[in-house]
Order: C-alpha cells, then sequence, then structure tokens
C-alpha cells in the first residue's frame, strides 16, 4: 500500500488488536505481542531492509558504519523512498475464523488514507495469501494446483487482476508446457518428481501461485541447490497465492472476497472426477496444450 507512514500502519494495528511498536530501523517496525501474534511492516525494498545501500556507498570510498550519521541518513531514506516503494503490512497466522479481525484492520488503514492497486497505473500492488495446506501427501499438493491453473483464467477475471499488475514479472503466468504436463491424467508424480519437474519447467517464485516456499517445506535442500530465487524463499507448509489485487481505499473491499475465490480452487480439488474431467477437457480444446501447440508451430512457420 501507499499513502500512509509506518506509524499510521502499526497504529491501525493496535488499534484492533493491540501490540507494542518495536522500531526496528527505518525501513522495518514490528507491532508485537498483540492478540493475533506480531506485525511485520517494511517497505519493500530489500536494498533499503538489508542495508544493501552500504555496499554501494563502501564502493566510492564512503563507510558510515554505525552510529548517528547512519541513523540520519536512512531517516532521509526512509522518507524518500516511501515516496515511490510501497509499504508491506504482513501479518501473522490466523486461523480463517479471525479473518473478519484482519478486515477490521484493513478498514483502519482505508480510514487513514491507504491507497491501493487503482490509485496509480504505476501501483502493481498485491494481497497475498498464504494459505496452510490441508495435507503435505503429493496427491493432494498435484490435485490443488491443478485446480489452480484450471481456475486460473477464471480467478483473473473475477479478480480483475489490475494490468499494471499483469505486465509485471512477479504474477506472470505458467508457461503452457508446464500447465499440460500437470494436467495429463497420467501425470501421477512422487515428491522429488514433482518437486524436479517445478524446477525444470519454471524455476522463479514470479507466478500467481508460488510454490517454492512450499516445495523448499519439502525438501528445503533440493530447492535451495537449484537456480531460483534462494535468498527471498521462506519454506513454510502453504500455498503462497498472490494474484489478488489490494483495494484497500476501495470501502466495499473485503479480505473475503480473495478468500471465497481461493475456496473455489480448494474446492475444486476435492472433486477428483471433476477435476480429472476438467483437466482432459482442457487439454482437448483450443485454449489448452492445442494452444501451445498453435503457437509452436506460428514461430515456425513465420
Amino acid at each position: 500500500m501507499s499513502g500512509v507512514t509506518p506509524e499510521q500502519v502499526a497504529e491501525s494495528v493496535m488499534a484492533v488488536v493491540g501490540g507494542d511498536l518495536k522500531r526496528c530501523s527505518p525501513f522495518e517496525s514490528t507491532v508485537a505481542n498483540t492478540e493475533l501474534g506480531d506485525f511485520r511492516i517494511e517497505l519493500d525494498a530489500d536494498v533499503l531492509k538489508r542495508r544493501g545501500y552500504q555496499k554501494y556507498l563502501q564502493e566510492i570510498g564512503i563507510d558510515l558504519g554505525d552510529g548517528q550519521v547512519r541513523d540520519n541518513l536512512e531517516q532521509v531514506l526512509s522518507k524518500v523512498a516511501g515516496l515511490i516503494v510501497p509499504l508491506e503490512l504482513v501479518g501473522p497466522p490466523v486461523p480463517w475464523t479471525e479473518l473478519a479481525r484482519l478486515d477490521a484492520i484493513r478498514r483502519q488503514l482505508h480510514q487513514a488514507g491507504a491507497r491501493g492497486t487503482h490509485s496509480s497505473p504505476f501501483y502493481a500492488f498485491g494481497l497475498h495469501l498464504n494459505i496452510e495446506v490441508s495435507s503435505l501427501a503429493v496427491g493432494n499438493i498435484l490435485a490443488v494446483l491443478r485446480a489452480f491453473l484450471l481456475r486460473y483464467e477464471w480467478l483473473i477475471e473475477i479478480e480483475d487482476v489490475d494490468f499494471s499488475r499483469r505486465i509485471t514479472p512477479y504474477v506472470q503466468p505458467y508457461p503452457e508446457d508446464y500447465v499440460a504436463h500437470v494436467l495429463d491424467p497420467g501425470y501421477h508424480p512422487d515428491r522429488r518428481q514433482l518437486i524436479d519437474d517445478f524446477l525444470n519447467f519454471t524455476p522463479t517464485r514470479n507466478r500467481p501461485l508460488d510454490l517454492l516456499p512450499l516445495l523448499a517445506h519439502l525438501d528445503r535442500e533440493r530447492v535451495m541447490a537449484a537456480p531460483v530465487e534462494t535468498e527471498l524463499i521462506k519454506p513454510r507448509p502453504a500455498w503462497h497465492y498472490r494474484l489478488p489485487n489490494c483495494l484497500i481505499d476501495e470501502p466495499d473491499w473485503s479480505l473475503a472476497v480473495p478468500w471465497n475465490h481461493w475456496m473455489a480452487v480448494e474446492q475444486l480439488a476435492e472433486r477428483p472426477e471433476a477435476l480429472e474431467a476438467e483437466c482432459r477437457r482442457y487439454l482437448d480444446t483450443p485454449g489448452g496444450i492445442k494452444r501451445w501447440l498453435a503457437g509452436i508451430l506460428q514461430r515456425l512457420w513465420s
């Protein structure tokens, strides 16, 4: 989000679930000891959060070290960066039954002036949901992945995903050859093959459903040895769903909206016969593998 300061974000959290504000740096804060756990507030720029800017200064002979000079510079950097770098509020794991309380925090942020995706053509802001997997069994993971791939175009439409987000590298659709590979009803991988296939076909976290945190939870060593964004992967037993817009400045928006859209994915995954029928239908229509093959043929003949 933009339009609010880290202090206003903290106040919005504390107004609903209490807690104590702890400033880690001008770029990061924590609202600790709330009724739901700890919330993080941070400028969404790793070069600032990890003080990577110091390396660039050192390359030209400037060593800030610790102390007042560095603190003063970071205060200035924080204010300037706040004009162009979005703020991110990261919540703790909570039961879905507490979604209404998170929504109350969202309303507080709205009232404080937070702005979301539609406020500017340059705001490719998103809402990320990390939904705990119901089972770590490969069959369950594959079913949900298939259901997501089948519902992807519907999700794009019903979420009305902003153009600014569609053209960024962060939520690019899965390549069609991987989609066809996964939706093949004869595909029955074990855990190792599921991970290897993902890493071979699409070794990146920049997908609307980022599987790397979940796969790293299953086999951290295997994933971290691959050519992926290892420094950004945080292993956890959850689906990292990052497709929805952030519509925090729209008064009628609710976190329940993207949550319910995701539940349509899980509901399809729980119906194996319907899921297999949709897989076959997808592969047998121009919208699926035939569209991919047609694209290859067109490039060969052009």
